[in-house]
């Protein structure tokens, strides 16, 4: 009896060693996630602020970029529709969109390093520099495009005899917008007089020609 007695005074509440780590367990679990929801937010928050066209040309060196896209009818047209650099250049899809951030990365260091801080620096390397946007999108079959023209969609009764006999032909060859549409946001930089096999303009007009004699 007197066992029975000490050992309910040294524990009075045998449950109650089990409540404490039931509730640090449950004030961590609230913890982390009210953190999820801030981290979330902010991470949010910080893509789509870095998508938009005022921060891409915050680095002066971008706006080269942003005044040949507003002489094009990407940014002005009968219908106002507009478009930013992030509409071309960066995926809607997460996973892309993230790797996209990551690569933006070298830009910063070339505006530290000055490497295209003058115009003569620029047009030296544009023809580099559009040839590597090229590649990227043909890589992608033009997926930045699609995102507002395809192919599926098109009707050709409403575009001119060549545009649709050109879009005609892009199909049955598999070609992407890339293919044809080179400097239709920016200017288009002038070829080099030796150019290496993957970097060669495509004439579009004279293939669709050889196509038709064959």
């Amino acid at each position: 009896m007197e066992n029975e007695n000490t050992a309910q005074n040294e524990n009075p509440n045998p449950d109650k060693k089990l409540c404490f780590p039931r509730k640090k367990w449950l004030i961590w679990g609230l913890l982390i996630f009210i953190g999820g929801i801030l981290f979330t937010g902010v991470f949010s928050f910080t893509l789509e602020a870095t998508n938009t066209t005022e921060f891409c040309t915050s680095c002066h060196t971008m706006e080269t970029n942003l005044n040949e896209l507003k002489e094009t009818v990407h940014s002005r047209n009968a219908l106002g529709i507009t478009v930013g650099c992030a509409d071309c250049h960066v995926p809607k899809s997460i996973g892309p969109k993230l790797w996209a951030k990551f690569m933006a990365a070298k830009d910063v260091y070339h505006e530290i390093m000055g490497t295209i801080d003058t115009p003569e620096k620029y047009e030296a390397r544009r023809w580099e520099m559009a040839n590597r946007v090229w590649e990227k999108m043909r890589a992608t079959n033009s997926r930045e495009c699609r995102g507002c023209h395809s192919f599926e969609n098109m009707d050709f009764d409403y575009q001119d005899r060549a545009s649709a006999k050109k879009h005609k032909w892009a199909i049955e060859k598999g070609k992407t917008c890339i293919d044809c549409h080179q400097g239709i946001a920016h200017h288009e930089p002038k070829e080099p007089e030796v150019v290496e096999e993957p970097y060669k303009y495509i004439d579009i007009d004279k293939l669709i020609g050889e196509a038709g004699e064959d």
